[in-house]
C-alpha cells in the first residue's frame, strides 16, 4: 500500500514554523526546537528578528496573508505551525488587541491550509473553561468551554477557539491542536500573576479559590510533544494538582483580605470603567472559582511537568518582588505605601476614584 504525502512528511523529522518567534513562549520553543534533533529546520516569524541562532528568521506581521508563501517554504514546506503571536497586554488597547489576536488566528489558520501545511498548534489558556463555583475539581479536558468574554482578552481566547474548531471542517486536511494551559508565570505579566503583588490577597467571602499553575518551561515542552505529533485535540498544560487559598496564604505569607461578594465586583467594576485599572471585574472570578484542569491527555501520552505548584508559586513571588499592585494596578512606592496604611482594599480605593472623579467634574 503507497503512502499518502501526508504520511510521508510525518514520518521524517518535520520542519516547524513558529510566530511570534521574538519573544516569550515564542523565543523559548524556537531556541528548544532548534536544539533538537527531532527537528529538520525552524522557520521564525515575528514583526522582528529575534536573537536565536540556527533557524531561518522572516520578519512579517501575522496579519499579512504572504505568511502563506513563507510556509511554503523555498525547498520544503512547512510541516507544522505553532502560531504563538498573541497579545494579552493589560495596558493594551481592548479593540486593537483583539484586531491583532483574532486577525492574526485567522490570518495563519488560512495561511497554513493554503501552504498544505497538514498541522497548526494554537496557544490560549485553561480561562476559557471558565470559573465557576459548580465546576469540577479537576475538570475535564473535554469539558464545556463556559466563559464569558468578561475577563482581560478572554474574548479573544474564546474567538480564537472557535476558529481552532471550524478550521479543519472548512479546510480538509488540517489539523489544529489547541493547547490551554493554567495560570503562565515565568516572565508573564497578567492580572493573575499581579493578585500576588498585591499587600493583600484580596478573598471574596464564600468563595472557593483553587490555585493551579503552569510554568512556561512546562509549557514549552508540551507544546514540542505536539509538534512531534505526540498528542493531538485540546490539551491541558498544567501542575499536577492545585493548592486552596489557605495553602497559599500559607507559602507566600501574605494575609488575606476578605470582602463582600458585592463590595468587591462592584468596586472592581467602578475602578475599571473609570479607567483606573486595566483589568475588568470578570478576571476577579478566577479568584474566586476553581478552573483546575486534569491534563489527562498530555499524561496519557507520557508528558509529565517538571514544575509543583508550590515551586512555580515560589518563583512567582521572586519574580514580582518589589512591585506594588492594588485592584490590578501598579502603584508606585509611595501610593503602595499609602494603599497599605489604608488598608488596601479595593473598596476604599475604589470609593476614593469616583470621589476624585466627581470632584473633577464638578471643579471641586
Amino acid at each position: 500500500m503507497s503512502s499518502s504525502p501526508s504520511d510521508v512528511r510525518a514520518a521524517r523529522t518535520p520542519v516547524v514554523a513558529v510566530t511570534g518567534a521574538a519573544s516569550g513562549v515564542g523565543a523559548l520553543l524556537t531556541e528548544r526546537l532548534a536544539a533538537s534533533p527531532e527537528i529538520k529546520q525552524v522557520i521564525a516569524l515575528d514583526e522582528r528578528r529575534g536573537e536565536v541562532d540556527g533557524v531561518e528568521w522572516h520578519t512579517l506581521d501575522v496579519r499579512d496573508p504572504a505568511i502563506a508563501d513563507r510556509l511554503r517554504g523555498d525547498t520544503r514546506p512547512v510541516d507544522v505551525v505553532v502560531h504563538l503571536a498573541l497579545d494579552l497586554d493589560l495596558e493594551a488597547d481592548p479593540a486593537a488587541r483583539t484586531a491583532y489576536n483574532v486577525r492574526g488566528a485567522q490570518t495563519v489558520l488560512t495561511a497554513a491550509a493554503a501552504a498544505g501545511v497538514p498541522r497548526v498548534v494554537v496557544c490560549t489558556s485553561a480561562m476559557v473553561y471558565g470559573a465557576l463555583p459548580d465546576n469540577d475539581v479537576p475538570l475535564a479536558e473535554d469539558a464545556e468551554l463556559r466563559a464569558t468574554a468578561e475577563a482581560t482578552g478572554l474574548g479573544d481566547l474564546l474567538e480564537i477557539e472557535r476558529l481552532a474548531h471550524r478550521a479543519p471542517r472548512a479546510h480538509p486536511g488540517l489539523s489544529v491542536t489547541v493547547l490551554r494551559p493554567a495560570v503562565l508565570v515565568g516572565g508573564t505579566d497578567t492580572a493573575l500573576t499581579r493578585y500576588f503583588e498585591s499587600p493583600r490577597l484580596l478573598v471574596v467571602a464564600g468563595s472557593r479559590p483553587c490555585w493551579q499553575f503552569c510554568h512556561v518551561d512546562d509549557l514549552v515542552s508540551a507544546l514540542e510533544y505536539a509538534v512531534l505529533g505526540k498528542v493531538d485535540g485540546e490539551l491541558a498544560v498544567g501542575c499536577d494538582g492545585w493548592l486552596e487559598q489557605e495553602e497559599v496564604e500559607e507559602l507566600t505569607g501574605i494575609r488575606r483580605m476578605e470582602l463582600p461578594s458585592s463590595v468587591a465586583l462592584g468596586a472592581a467594576s467602578r475602578l475599571h470603567r473609570l479607567g483606573i485599572t486595566p483589568s475588568p471585574a470578570g478576571d476577579l472570578a478566577y479568584t474566586m472559582h476553581p478552573w483546575v484542569v486534569s491534563g489527562s491527555r498530555l499524561h496519557d501520552a507520557g508528558w509529565r511537568p517538571a514544575w509543583t505548584n508550590e515551586e512555580v508559586l515560589a518563583e512567582l513571588l521572586e519574580e514580582v518582588a518589589g512591585r506594588h499592585t492594588v485592584a490590578g494596578r501598579r502603584l508606585g512606592r509611595k501610593d503602595a505605601t499609602a494603599a497599605g496604611a489604608a488598608g488596601a482594599t479595593v473598596a476604599l480605593l475604589g470609593a476614593a476614584a469616583v470621589v476624585r472623579r466627581a470632584r473633577k467634574r464638578r471643579g471641586v
